[in-house]
């Protein structure tokens, strides 16, 4: 994969090269996973998830607490409850965490369905506001991923930062990376 990403790269090179002369072609460098953790957009995007699933995240960490407390007790108690009192305890565990686990399996796929949703849009966005700096300084090439080394020179990452910061964050901010907020941990709390 990466002999590939390289042949791809020297043929572009070479391409360029025989287009322009030397000493015209401007290539640049961006580190885009620099970007996609640093820009303000990502961040807001960031924090945007994390309010938006919070609540149900609470909701699931009490239902979890709720749990551990009814099997603490049945542990505690169990030897002196009647065969029915304790059967129903059990019956009412196994239901709790059969739920719960639904519940955690449900608020993950909504987790990632919108952090996916998210983070295409800050692509989309991170993508575009390269393109407007490169067009802008006239760069010929600007590459950002399979690039194993770059003289800092090249690198035209502050700048893209730079001109991100500069946009402020709008209201429906856009991004991910955000890393999924544990809801539980297993449904037995265990």
């Amino acid at each position: 994969m990466i002999r590939r990403s390289w042949i791809v790269i020297s043929g572009i090179l070479s391409l360029a090269a025989v287009a322009a002369p030397a000493a015209d072609l401007r290539i640049a460098v961006v580190n885009y996973s620099r970007l996609m953790q640093e820009s303000p957009q990502a961040k807001a995007a960031q924090d945007a998830l994390r309010g938006e699933f919070a609540g149900k995240q609470k909701e699931l960490q009490t239902q979890q607490a709720a749990l551990k407390a009814k099997e603490d007790s049945l542990q505690k108690d169990g030897a002196t409850m009647s065969v029915d009192q304790r059967s129903k305890l059990e019956r009412d565990l196994r239901d709790g965490n059969r739920e719960l686990s639904q519940k955690v399996t449900a608020y993950q796929d909504d987790f990632n369905a919108r952090q996916n949703e998210e983070l295409s849009r800050l692509q989309k966005a991170l993508v575009q506001q390269v393109q407007t700096y490169a067009q802008a300084e006239k760069f010929d090439l600007v590459l950002a991923d399979g690039v194993i080394f770059a003289s800092p020179t090249l690198d035209i990452t502050p700048q893209v930062l730079t001109a991100l910061q500069s946009q402020g964050v709008r209201p429906a901010a856009s991004g991910a990376g955000a890393a999924a907020p544990t809801p539980a941990t297993k449904p037995n709390g265990k």
